[in-house]
């Protein structure tokens, strides 16, 4: 579902929680995103629900992570925030109906 993100729009993990059916899975989305290996899935585009950048770890930096951001063309307050507004993106969850 990450793989979904556009280029220059973010999804907070609250809303990727709730999209996997798990609406208070918040944290366990950030930790699945801080644990990410590689490029392979576009980690730097969920960001918390506040519009803000979480504390990272030694892989995942958030000066990287905004860097990553910015290179995308999102913006940042001068407080550190990204407007949801503005930048979010809201996954589409298709649902199959039942054929008669």
């Amino acid at each position: 579902m990450t793989r979904q993100i556009p280029v220059g729009k973010v999804a907070t993990y609250g809303q990727l929680a709730t999209y996997l059916g798990s609406p208070r899975a918040a944290r366990a989305v950030g930790y699945a995103m801080f644990n990410v290996p590689d490029e392979s899935i576009p980690w730097h585009r969920v960001i918390n629900s506040q519009g803000r950048i979480s504390i990272g770890g030694h892989q995942h930096r958030p000066d990287l992570q905004r860097f990553k951001l910015e290179d995308e063309g999102v913006e940042f307050s001068e407080s550190g925030r990204v407007d949801l507004n503005k930048w979010g993106w809201l996954p589409i969850r298709t649902v199959e109906l039942p054929v008669n």
